[in-house]
């Protein structure tokens, strides 16, 4: 059974979106976690939500073109497999996993890294800006390994998980407020 992991602040809970919030209180929301000095977010730059939506748009787009089935416009974001560095970056860390048998495959997308440096890193691996469908993440899988198991410490590039879309709410319900 595969496992889908999703990694939060404990004071905030699971599948809190920046995304689900307008542009204004996004910022507001971003910038108050700046000022405390809060976990790797606080460290994003000021454009990085004009670039988050584009790129959230731009998987969107490819993932419809594959034949993909989004119900939400913006996604919630998991990794294939786990990834235990990705705790540090909240102030008190948290995972959830669940099987990936909970989702619809057609309300599901991925990436070979996280979507930023997916989309914007510049040195021609044939898994830059591209999005999959399960059954072509388990093709990249075969030829490339995951990237948590070849490049744990992230010395060999920016990929250092298999990140997910999740494009429907519904089977996360269930995992909100635990």
């Amino acid at each position: 059974m595969e496992l889908l992991y999703h990694y939060f602040d404990e004071s905030t809970g699971p599948f809190v979106n920046l995304s689900d919030l307008e542009i204004h209180e996004a910022e507001q929301v971003l910038s108050d976690i700046r000022f405390k000095n809060k976990g790797f977010a606080s460290k994003r730059s000021l454009e990085y939500l004009q670039i988050r939506r584009g790129l959230e748009l731009k998987a969107r787009n490819l993932f419809i073109s594959k034949g993909g089935k989004p119900i939400r416009r913006l996604p919630h974001y998991m990794t294939f497999g786990k990834c235990p560095w990705l705790l540090d970056w909240y102030p008190i860390g948290r995972e959830i996993e669940i099987p990936i048998n909970e989702f619809e495959t057609h309300t599901l997308s991925f990436t070979y890294g996280d979507l930023f440096p997916t989309m914007r890193y510049q040195d021609e691996k044939p898994y830059r800006n591209q999005v999959y469908t399960l059954n072509e993440i388990y093709e990249v899988i075969k030829e490339y390994g995951l990237p948590q198991e070849w490049n744990s410490d992230g010395i060999k590039g920016p990929e250092r998980y298999i990140e997910v879309q999740i494009w429907d709410d519904k089977p996360l319900r269930k995992w909100r407020n635990t």
